[in-house]
């Protein structure tokens, strides 16, 4: 039976949805912009940031269900301009090791929500069991949007 789930981390969905569906063997997550995102108006407009954060929070989600991005098997991202596929190209590779990329499909989609110009939505497959799902903590999901986060890189690694 389908687990359905909600973030505390993000606004309640405005649509009749989750943020995040878990069934025996996928974890999938609604489409996701930077205007869904705390403290991300800064960055709207440059789609490489938006990809970064819109990542960077995707993975968090993906962490409290038990997985990581190296499970993700199928990525869908609508942006409102095509033109600008290479910025957000650049800004994603980031997330993922050559050449393990989930498969993908990229389409314009004119008018997203919140201004934002690019939503990512994925599936992943969820890893054997020794890989527990767990609640994430403030402080983690506070720390997610730093300085050095916003590069695409873990603030750990500094």
């Amino acid at each position: 039976m389908p687990e359905f789930h909600n973030s505390a981390t993000l606004p309640h969905p405005q649509f009749p949805g989750s943020h995040i569906v878990m069934d025996e063997d996928y974890i999938h997550l609604s489409g996701l912009t930077a205007a869904d995102i705390q403290g991300s108006e800064a960055v709207l407009g440059d789609i490489g940031e938006e990809t970064r954060w819109i990542m960077r929070r995707l993975a968090h989600l993906l962490e409290s269900a038990g997985c990581g991005l190296e499970d993700v098997v199928r990525v869908m991202v609508h942006m409102t301009d095509l033109d600008e596929a290479e910025a957000m190209d650049a800004a994603y590779v980031e997330f993922f090791t050559p050449p393990n990329f989930p498969a993908r499909t990229c389409t314009e989609s004119p008018r997203l929500l919140g201004g934002a110009h690019v939503e990512i939505t994925l599936t992943a497959r969820r890893p054997t069991k020794d890989k527990a799902p767990r609640e994430p903590d403030a402080e983690e999901d506070e720390n997610m949007d730093g300085d050095a986060a916003d590069r695409g890189r873990d603030p750990a690694d500094d």
